[in-house]
């Protein structure tokens, strides 16, 4: 997908769905009313070719409650008593498609219109098609197929600014419109489950500085700064001095600007560059939101800079998405929505850190977190999807709907994991004796030094 291009008021603004592909509102309406099955053409006998197909879609999804209703009024079910939300597949075309292969055609289609939900939610729905998944069978001979011919964009140098420029260069004003009021594109932390998206990111700003032990004087490198968030908040509230990488140039601008805006340009430099090319010598190493973007083929590369860095009484955190076993991201999340992307397990993770004999100090998995995150930004990205689409496009909203519910539902079912590790130099004693001072509020932003028994 190349950027898309905005366009000004004036301009006609042309969806890019196909023609009359969507479902008439009336079918939509009449099934949250409720019309009764008899009513369609329903076939769960699913003869001939076309039942062929269906069957097979429904068992690679593990028979979820679903129905599926063809545009011209056809309607199948899956083997289970209560169907809970019903797609709308505009023809047999779009239907092959899907069919043949589900993890990339299915956002393919909802984006461009050929495919819709009818009865339900998105989210609803991914979230039931998710967890079946997770009990159907191995991978299909087809789908590894597809897997080694749509393999993940490499991350070199170059190919790195490319696969960060499609996502992160979109433009500062997109994200600023759901994002919160520090645009922090991370898991949040949520301390109390009705705590606002800025209160959830200013903790996890928090909980990331306190695993650091952070204290002022102290010098912190950040590998992927995003908007500069974290690092901002480091050397406001923790006194220390922050160097901070990045290889998005609307991101550093933004942070820069930022930066200058609340007096912090004499402890944070915001430098456009790879991590690779970290130099210097620091107390801390901070890595939020990264290590997908980085590749596993640079996991021991990037434990080097680490360890090239790191002071040896120094603590590093990175926090990644990550997944419990070792399969390609969605397809069409990785080609539309974050190219060159791969979440780790733990075990691909050891790759940073046994090389260079790094002691994992700490692990914890906000996954639930990351959900709810996601369910705060689609709440707000749905409240602005009229300005965007008169930015972009329809198809560019309907992209970015599905992105936002298939990532809720990836974190609600377990096949994704968001994993927080804190580590240091092998032979390092300076580190946290207790988690005590991870919850210990009074320690907040206090620039006290949490004593450990070897202080």
């Amino acid at each position: 997908m190349n950027r898309p291009h905005r366009r000004s008021k004036n301009q006609s603004n042309q969806s890019h769905l196909e023609s009359s592909s969507l479902p008439p509102q009336s079918a939509i309406e009449s099934k949250r009313r409720g019309v009764s099955d008899n009513q369609s053409h329903e076939n769960n006998d699913r003869p001939g070719l076309l039942g062929s197909l269906v069957s097979r879609l429904f068992r690679w999804c593990g028979d979820p409650p679903v129905a599926i209703e063809m545009g011209n009024g056809q309607r199948f079910s899956s083997n289970c008593q209560s169907i809970q939300t019903t797609i709308w597949i505009k023809d047999y075309a779009t239907l092959f498609k899907v069919v043949s292969d589900p993890l990339f055609q299915f956002g393919e289609c909802y984006s461009n219109g050929t495919l819709n939900i009818v009865q339900g939610d998105l989210e609803e729905l991914m979230v039931t098609v998710f967890k079946s998944m997770n009990n159907r069978s191995p991978r299909s001979r087809l789908q590894r197929i597809w897997d080694f011919v749509r393999r993940p964009r490499r991350n070199t140098v170059r190919e790195s600014k490319d696969n960060i420029h499609q996502h992160y260069d979109i433009g500062n004003d997109f994200y600023k419109l759901w994002l919160d009021e520090k645009l922090v594109y991370t898991c949040a932390y949520f301390k109390q489950p009705d705590d606002s998206l800025e209160q959830a990111q200013v903790s996890k700003l928090d909980h990331v500085c306190k695993k650091l032990q952070l204290r002022p004087g102290m010098s912190v490198v950040e590998a992927g700064c995003g908007w500069g968030a974290l690092a901002m908040h480091m050397a406001k509230h923790y006194g220390v001095r922050v160097k901070a990488f990045n290889i998005s140039k609307e991101q550093i601008t933004y942070a820069r600007a930022a930066a200058e805006q609340e007096g912090l340009n004499d402890k944070i430099e915001f430098v456009l560059d790879d991590w690779r090319n970290i130099r210097g010598s620091f107390d801390a190493f901070a890595s939020v939101g990264m290590l997908e973007h980085v590749g596993c083929d640079n996991f021991e590369l990037l434990g080097r800079t680490i360890q090239r860095c790191l002071k040896p009484q120094g603590l590093g955190l990175i926090h990644s998405i990550g997944q419990n076993q070792s399969v390609p991201l969605n397809s069409w999340i990785e080609r539309r929505i974050f190219p060159g992307a791969y979440p780790p397990t733990l075990a691909e993770m050891m790759r940073i850190f046994e090389p260079q004999k790094f002691q994992v100090v700490d692990v914890e998995n906000l996954r639930l977190h990351y959900a709810e995150t996601l369910r705060h930004w689609r709440q707000r990205f749905e409240a602005v999807t009229d300005v965007v689409t008169e930015q972009y496009d329809e198809s560019f909203v309907r992209m970015w709907q599905m992105y936002l519910a298939g990532s809720i539902a990836a974190f609600e079912s377990g096949y994704l994991q968001l994993f927080q590790v804190v580590f240091a130099a092998g032979d390092s004693n300076a580190v946290p004796w207790t988690r005590a001072h991870l919850y210990d509020d009074s320690n907040v932003q206090a620039n006290e030094p949490i004593q450990t028994p070897t202080q």
